[in-house]
């Protein structure tokens, strides 16, 4: 227990036998719960953790999925779980150690004295990522990221991958955790469904852990154009949930203004300078009217973006 609050840890994992046992011992004493869900490893892994179970007690519960169905899948099938148990806050930490334990009583701080609903820890705060992290996933890293920011609202998350974080049972019971992604994109798909809601968000400060023996099974040139797609469907749906159905806000004149004018001045410049370049020179005030809807559109998707900031900067007076 943690200031009075019961306190549980899902740990996912798939084909971590060489670490799963590292992260079990290093569990910190106040955790009330450590819940493990073995997404169907073909390893030791579930082997392992059940061992665990001997030492830790009820204070420790393995689930096991039949068949994978990713992170997020595994994660969700934790909060459930975290759920019927009437856990206070309920942290992530993955099965390959890449989450500092003695960092754990920062990341639900702001959840337990009702600062948040979620946190999501920060890895490019120090600017330690930027040394260890492989260069390719820190490139791929800030791109998803300062897409998600657009697609869920929270401008300021800005380590949306980061899977070290805490969540309320407060959020948990307000979110259909079954529309949730249950693969790569679930980090993602959280932050947009929270927004949804209004539930407040804070990033907290976590040191990135790299080099000891962990293996990521995301394949950068696979997932990007999927998690592109997927926030970009994600992106929408929030403006209808948030903008229409639950509330009515101007922002949507603006996104939808500057998503037609923005387009339709690039295409119109575009169109000419290939007419300039094959048949001769197109009247001065074409040229005006394309470069005045591609400002007019970027202007407006400009206030969109800081009416949506605004509108969820202090979403707990809402």
């Amino acid at each position: 227990m943690y200031k009075n609050a019961r306190v549980g840890v899902v740990v996912p994992a798939y084909n971590e036998e060489k670490l799963i046992g590292r992260v079990l011992e290093t569990m910190p004493d106040f955790v009330d719960v450590v819940i493990v869900v073995d997404d169907c490893s073909r390893d030791r892994t579930l082997e392992i953790a059940r061992g665990y179970q001997q030492r830790m007690g009820e204070r420790l519960e393995v689930i096991r999925h039949e068949t994978n169905q990713g992170v997020g899948g595994a994660i969700i099938t934790g909060y459930k779980r975290a759920i019927a148990l009437g856990l206070d806050v309920i942290a992530v930490m993955a099965g390959d150690a890449q989450m500092d334990p003695a960092e754990l009583a920062q990341v639900i701080e702001p959840v337990v004295v009702g600062e948040a609903d979620y946190v999501k820890g920060n890895r490019l705060f120090s600017g330690e990522a930027w040394a260890c992290m492989p260069r390719h996933r820190y490139f791929g890293n800030n791109v998803l990221s300062m897409m998600t920011k657009v697609a869920s609202g929270y401008w300021h998350v800005a380590d949306a991958q980061s899977g070290y974080t805490a969540i309320s049972l407060h959020a948990l019971k307000v979110l259909d955790l079954d529309r949730l992604s249950k693969r790569y994109q679930f980090e993602n798909s959280i932050l947009i469904h929270l927004n949804v809601f209004n539930l407040p968000v804070v990033n907290v400060p976590v040191r990135p852990i790299y080099g000891i023996g962990e293996e990521s099974g995301i394949r950068l040139w696979r997932e990007i154009p999927a998690m592109s797609w997927y926030l970009i469907k994600g992106f929408f749906w929030r403006l209808k949930e948030k903008y229409v159905i639950r509330d009515f806000h101007p922002l949507l004149l603006f996104y939808a203004s500057g998503l037609i004018l923005c387009p339709l001045g690039f295409l119109f410049g575009l169109y000419l300078i290939l007419y300039r370049l094959l048949i001769g020179p197109a009247a001065a005030t074409s040229a005006l009217l394309a470069t005045f809807l591609t400002i007019s559109g970027l202007q407006f998707l400009l206030f969109a973006m800081w009416f949506d900031m605004e509108y969820g900067r202090n979403p707990r007076n809402r």
